[in-house]
């Protein structure tokens, strides 16, 4: 399985992190070896002081497609789960400033924390999925699909022009403003319509 990350998909995140809006969906990938499941615990990395957090609803893919027409997107997916994006800040904006491959800041091991996943079916609309992520206990992150830039369909529309999807793999659709940085000892919890779906301990 793959798993692959919208990038600048949520107006208010683009202009937290002073970007400009796309013209399509960005993205970029995670090897497998960047899941982490089940709730366990992550282990704050030694090459990075700077280590942020971003929320974000995770689509599982359940068939083979590739050039898949936008209006049969949403049968490319059977449910919807939690996750995070950890992003090695410093390393990413270093990558920027001289126009180099992100993996070092988005692809190491256990970068990708996701949830169990919630059928599509038990959804009343799957195009406006609430969610938000707390740390601490306190909410530093809230979003619904319907606020997107590129929807669901268009996402995987636009990706499968380049990239396979197969059944299983995992589409981070992007994350809302309030981005910000952990530190050991702290923990993370996502919620998906209100109900907790994630937990992270930082060690």
């Amino acid at each position: 399985m793959k798993i692959i990350c919208i990038g600048r998909n949520y107006p208010a995140h683009v202009e937290e992190m002073e970007n400009d809006i796309p013209a399509e969906p960005l993205f970029f990938m995670k090897p497998d070896t960047a899941l982490l499941i089940r709730n366990r615990p992550f282990y704050y990395p030694e090459f990075t002081s700077e280590l942020h957090y971003e929320c974000e609803l995770v689509l599982r893919i359940c068939k083979l497609g590739r050039h898949i027409a936008e209006k049969f997107a949403g049968t490319y997916y059977d449910a919807v789960g939690i996750g995070i994006d950890f992003t090695a800040r410093d390393l990413q904006r270093e990558a920027m400033e001289k126009g180099l491959p992100w993996e070092r800041a988005k692809s190491f091991d256990f970068s990708a924390p996701v949830s169990r996943f919630v059928p599509v079916s038990e959804f009343r609309d799957a195009n406006s999925v609430n969610f938000s992520l707390q740390l601490n206990g306190k909410v530093v992150q809230e979003g619904n699909s319907k606020d997107m830039i590129f929807s669901f369909g268009r996402i995987i529309s636009h990706v499968s022009k380049f990239v396979t999807l197969r059944t299983g793999d995992y589409i981070f659709t992007g994350t809302p403003a309030g981005v910000g940085p952990v530190q050991i000892g702290d923990r993370l919890e996502g919620f998906l319509e209100g109900d907790r779906m994630l937990a992270v301990e930082i060690k």
